[in-house]
């Protein structure tokens, strides 16, 4: 298998700014009324985000790419599971006994039936179809009736594998070609170890994936989407976007930042004053928010349809603050249940009208500096 290009790990991860230094930067646009600019204004034809053309060359993409599949705290022990449709193919990752991550095609060598669907814990995975067992390592181990199959070699019918890698965290997946270990070994650590995985989600929402990929990638909207909800508690317009390879990272400030004036500069700490959203491309963010962290991949199922698949973990402390589940719990419900919301409901709003002549492309400006750097490598990507 050949090797492929780790978006995800560039090296330039370790230019990213400290504590200090952000918040250094946050005051000063707060003290001056300015926020993060980019360099280039990206015009995104709308076709793209309807195009079946567009679609199947984003898929082969994603097949073609290390992607985040998910975080290692959802597979904690020997077992674990995961089963669910990356990239337009069912994938079954799990922990082996080895306490290894691999990734199989969810397909059983007789017929082709998944093996295992949703999560879980277990020691073999049975076909429901005719029983035929894999364990851990994907191998065949057993056949009911094995004499009605007398010429077949048990192993050369194993899961078929593809590439799987653990960094920082992540359980990344690679379903054509072989990952850059050396250069997955630069990924920055995004989830810490002692996180524990409290609830997993997932949503869909008639709208390209792309569309919901931009709402978490800029500020300018604040103010106007989520005046009742983020609004009272953030600023508006007012981010610190940095950008490395195809990835970024934007931190929104929360009002509370003004009491670390008080505090010295070498004593500052972003925990519980901000929430840093990561967007690893193409399709995946963390995004570590006061009391808890989410982990939310976009699965784009067809041009105008998107499965989010959400992972959210414990925080089990702010700064030297504990955090009890509860309150992550809470905090989880708010982001939810408000400003989440807002955001699914402008992309399917915009999703209504990409196919009408009010618009033949979108304009991202200055203020959206992370989506013009998203746009920009995705497009170096797909030519």
């Amino acid at each position: 298998m050949t090797t492929t290009e780790f978006a995800p790990g560039e090296p330039s991860e370790t230019t990213l700014l400290d504590d200090r230094q952000v918040i250094e930067r946050i005051f000063d646009h707060i003290d001056n009324g300015t926020t993060d600019l980019g360099e280039t204004i990206w015009r995104e034809p709308v076709e793209n985000y309807h195009s079946q053309e567009r679609f199947d060359a984003e898929i082969a993409l994603l097949r073609r790419l290390p992607v985040p599949y998910c975080p290692s705290a959802a597979l904690p022990e020997v077992g674990s599971f995961i089963a669910r449709t990356a990239a337009g193919t069912p994938l079954l990752v799990a922990r082996g006994k080895d306490g290894k991550v691999r990734a199989f095609i969810n397909a059983c060598r007789h017929r082709g039936m998944q093996v295992a669907s949703g999560t879980g814990c277990s020691q073999a995975f049975t076909c429901p179809y005719h029983a035929w067992t894999y364990n851990l390592e994907g191998a065949l181990k057993g056949i009911p009736g094995r004499s009605g199959f007398a010429d077949l070699d048990p192993g050369e019918h194993g899961l078929v594998e593809v590439d799987a890698a653990e960094s920082g965290g992540i359980v990344y997946v690679l379903q054509e070609g072989s990952i850059d270990h050396t250069t997955l070994a630069g990924a920055l650590d995004y989830l810490a170890p002692e996180q524990q995985m409290f609830e997993q989600e997932e949503m869909f929402d008639e709208a390209n994936w792309k569309l919901i990929n931009e709402t978490a990638q800029e500020g300018y909207h604040i103010k106007s989407l989520h005046k009742e909800s983020f609004y009272p508690y953030g600023l508006d317009n007012t981010t610190l976007v940095e950008t490395y390879g195809a990835n970024s990272r934007i931190i929104f400030p929360f009002r509370r930042i003004e009491k670390l004036r008080d505090v010295q500069p070498e004593q500052r700490q972003l925990a519980g004053v901000v929430t840093s959203v990561y967007h690893l491309f193409p399709n995946v963010s963390v995004s570590v928010l006061s009391k808890h962290t989410n982990f939310t991949v976009l699965e784009p199922l067809s041009p105008t349809r998107t499965q989010w698949v959400i992972y959210r973990m414990f925080n089990r402390q702010t700064g030297d603050t504990p955090i009890s589940l509860e309150e992550a719990q809470k905090d989880a419900r708010f982001v939810n249940d408000f400003g989440q919301d807002e955001d699914r409901e402008a992309a399917r709003a915009i999703q209504q009208t990409v196919t009408s002549p009010a618009n033949s492309h979108f304009t991202f400006g200055y203020f959206e500096k992370a989506i013009v750097n998203f746009h920009q490598h995705l497009a170096k990507h797909l030519d």
